[in-house]
């Protein structure tokens, strides 16, 4: 069953800054920072691993080895006071933490899940790696990793934005662990170099990234996660990724950052939709307009990618066993910009699968 509760979407400008031309040598983190990078602003500023930002639950940190090097997982493990016997993993997006799940933890928990938030390898409170193979397969193998360390054997994987990405390819990867899939406004329901994005060198999403700046972050987030709206509770948000390039760690966060974008652009998920065997709830904002390196497109390329609308629909039919619920007003972050209408249809999405448990 389809069930949509859309107004027509009104598409919303807003995209990746392209960036210069200017190149790296092979050790970034010891490279110049390029002097037509803006002076920082003003605020709070953060380690590499977002060291004084304090999450919303105690942090745990799973330790690994991966790809010959000494890693860390932050993850939030989070038990209701009243179990349903089932456990849901939320998997953050590319400008979002754990932490920025804080109402979902909530309301999940208080109806009984057992709630796992990791941040990913190259993110937030986790290692940032400078010499590593970032795939969504190796991010999925991690996440998999972690749960087997904590004895979860299969949970309902929540997935938004880049975090949607990872959802997918985890599911694809981990069926029988899977029992059902959500994807929050999820990216790569769409190949970008293939509808004519030119692709930017990881020296040149670097640049860009060493500019970062909180009032770029929060223009941003305004036009496209929030549909034009600003409420002071989103602020929070913005300080925690504008706090880490204000930090020592700069460099490293960039860095990961800029191979993290590259990962995004070159591993499209859209073609293996169809073989996804599990319940997969959509829930879609529909006025997003999310596109990756947007602004470095052409304008004729740039008119016919991130239309959500037309996006959920085709993921819907793509999808074997799914449920679309679309937002006419939301944009790219329907569970912070509106938390009541989004929690009920998650909620209810969730009640609806039946899974063994």
């Amino acid at each position: 069953m389809k069930i949509r509760s859309a107004l027509a979407a009104v598409s919303l400008s807003a995209c990746l800054a392209l960036p210069g031309q200017q190149t790296y040598a092979a050790d970034p983190v010891n490279a110049p920072t390029p002097s037509s990078a803006p002076a920082a602003d003003d605020g709070p500023a953060y380690g590499p691993e977002l060291q004084g930002f304090d999450y919303p639950a105690p942090v745990h940190q799973f330790a690994f080895t991966s790809q010959g090097e000494a890693l860390h997982m932050a993850y939030m493990d989070v038990a209701p006071d009243h179990p349903n016997g089932r456990t849901v993993v939320l998997l953050h997006g590319k400008n979002f933490c754990a932490a920025t799940w804080e109402g979902t933890i909530a309301r999940l928990s208080a109806a009984g899940y057992r709630v796992i938030a990791p941040d990913q390898i190259g993110f937030c409170k986790s290692s940032k790696p400078q010499h590593y193979q970032f795939s969504f397969q190796q991010l999925a193998r991690n996440t998999h990793a972690l749960l087997e360390s904590i004895g979860v054997k299969d949970a309902t994987i929540v997935g938004h934005s880049t975090g949607g990405m990872l959802a997918v390819r985890y599911a694809l990867m981990y069926p029988a662990q899977t029992q059902q899939l959500v994807l929050v406004n999820p990216i790569g329901l769409e190949d970008w170099k293939a509808k004519g994005v030119p692709s930017l060198s990881v020296d040149q999403w670097y640049e860009r990234e060493l500019k970062t700046t909180a009032d770029g972050i929060r223009r941003y987030e305004q036009a496209t996660y929030y549909s034009g709206q600003w409420r002071s509770d989103f602020e929070p948000w913005v300080q925690m990724l504008a706090g880490m390039y204000r930090g020592p760690g700069k460099k490293e966060v960039a860095w990961d950052s800029a191979l993290l974008y590259d990962m995004i652009y070159t591993q499209p998920v859209v073609y293996e939709l169809g073989l996804l065997k599990m319940p997969t709830l959509l829930l879609i904002g529909q006025k997003d307009t999310t596109a990756i390196g947007k602004d470095a497109a052409p304008p004729d390329v740039r008119a016919k990618i991130g239309h959500y609308p037309e996006l959920g629909k085709a993921a819907a039919k793509a999808i074997p066993h799914a449920t679309l619920v679309e937002f006419g007003e939301l944009g790219h972050a329907p569970q912070m910009q509106d938390p009541g209408a989004f929690h009920n249809a998650l909620l209810g999405g969730l009640a609806a699968v039946t899974v063994n448990r």
